[in-house]
């Protein structure tokens, strides 16, 4: 293993030399330096459902263990996904938190919304969608420089899962660059070097992309219908008529949603069997595996978006605390998926695990992942293709640490050095 590639979670604790009442996993900075581990181990032992008072993103409450989690995920009339309190993210000031979109909503009204976009990751649909997803990665795969390093995040994952939103949204191809520029910004914290700089610079830059989408939802609202998500949405009367800020809302949900996902997986899937060498031996031993069970695993283990946030309609009672009406409720799911009383194991990577798809990463309920099979089958079809070209452990060598998103939302790369050998 690279000396510079250490294992998460660290073996150094810093998490007892804080206060537990100071204890902020909400951090920006210890997302970028990946050293919030030991936070979460900690909150999961001492204080399960922990009040953080100050933060950069105000009071919260923190939901660190798998059984808490799922207490909160299956009461939505208790804890709210609601745009109007601030939606499903613990950021405060980013106004895209607060635009209506079908997740921050509560059932009915989002049970129903919901079902527009179901049909394009429906089974018979991820059949069809199979061959070119195949296609695409073999080719991205075959222009892979051989012997000389690379950034896997641009080459492979973002170029994979833009292709993909393209195709999902029938976007115009030529300008498929944009897709995950507007998914980074919409989720970004706004700063001196950042995407942006303000939340008035953001919000201007997300202006352009509605204007973009509204020039082609015209053409599909005049054109018959078809398969694709714009398509679908401008010809069901559940969603025809959104106001404009649902129409931003919406999208800014299905982009995040078809990129983050599946793009930052693609990558801390690779991480994980780097840092596990006898796992990746296992998998090319054993190539069954991929859609069995380490598919799930990566996604466990990567847990792509660290937390869902949710907000207290009436008081209420949770592991031994009472959370008043209107307190913000984070559920973090990189915690729940490390917690050893729901998971065996549940620090180890392993490729093979049993009951590999009992994980939070997709969510639980009402507001479960619509996109899980779709992202499921993305990840199964890169590494199969992968193994097809470099078969033996080692072919695919990381060179140095990841530059992490510095974000308590998306758990995610911005770049990863990568050397193929022959």
């Amino acid at each position: 293993m690279n000396a510079v590639m250490a294992a998460s979670p660290q073996t150094h604790d810093p998490a007892h030399d804080v206060p537990l009442d100071q204890i902020d996993v909400s951090n920006p900075e210890l997302w970028a330096s990946d050293s919030f581990w030991p936070y979460f181990a900690r909150l999961r032992r001492e204080d399960p459902v922990h009040y953080c008072a100050k933060s950069l993103f105000g009071p919260y409450w923190s939901v660190t263990k798998y059984k808490d989690i799922m207490e909160v995920e299956t009461h939505p009339e208790i804890f709210s996904s609601e745009f109007r309190y601030g939606g499903i993210t613990i950021f405060e000031t980013n106004k895209v938190a607060f635009l209506p979109m079908f997740i921050a909503m509560d059932p009915p009204i989002h049970d129903e919304k919901r079902k527009v976009v179901q049909p394009i990751v429906a089974p018979d649909n991820l059949m069809r969608m199979e061959a070119l997803i195949r296609s695409r990665t073999a080719a991205a795969l075959d222009q892979l420089p051989v012997g000389e390093t690379f950034d896997w995040v641009q080459r492979v994952s973002i170029n994979l899962t833009t292709q993909m939103l393209a195709t999902l949204f029938d976007f115009p191809f030529e300008d498929r660059d944009k897709l995950p520029f507007w998914s980074d910004l919409a989720t970004t914290i706004p700063g001196p070097g950042g995407i942006v700089e303000t939340e008035e610079e953001r919000m201007r830059l997300l202006g352009e992309c509605a204007q973009y989408f509204g020039r082609l939802w015209v053409e599909r609202i005049q054109a018959p219908p078809k398969t694709d998500l714009l398509s679908m949405m401008a010809h069901d009367p559940r969603t025809r008529s959104m106001t404009p800020e649902e129409f931003l809302g919406n999208l800014m949900l299905l982009i995040v949603g078809g990129n983050d996902t599946t793009r930052n997986s693609m990558t801390g899937g690779l991480i994980a069997l780097h840092q596990n060498p006898a796992e990746y031996a296992k998998l090319c031993a054993n190539p069954a595996i991929i859609g069995s069970s380490m598919i799930s695993e990566i996604i466990r283990w990567q847990t792509p978006l660290a937390h869902m946030r949710r907000t207290a309609v009436v008081d209420a009672e949770l592991g031994g605390k009472t959370i008043k009406a209107g307190d913000k409720v984070i559920m973090w799911y990189v915690s729940g998926n490390r917690d050893p009383e729901s998971i065996d194991q549940p620090d180890r990577f392993i490729a093979d695990r049993a009951r590999a798809r009992q994980h939070l990463s997709f969510g639980f309920g009402v507001h479960r992942c619509v996109g899980n099979r779709l992202a499921e089958l993305q990840l199964k079809i890169l590494w199969e293709e992968l193994l097809q070209r470099w078969p033996r452990p080692g072919q695919i060598e990381v060179m140095g640490e990841p530059r992490r998103v510095a974000s308590p939302f998306v758990k995610g790369y911005e770049s990863l050095p990568v050397r193929i050998h022959r």
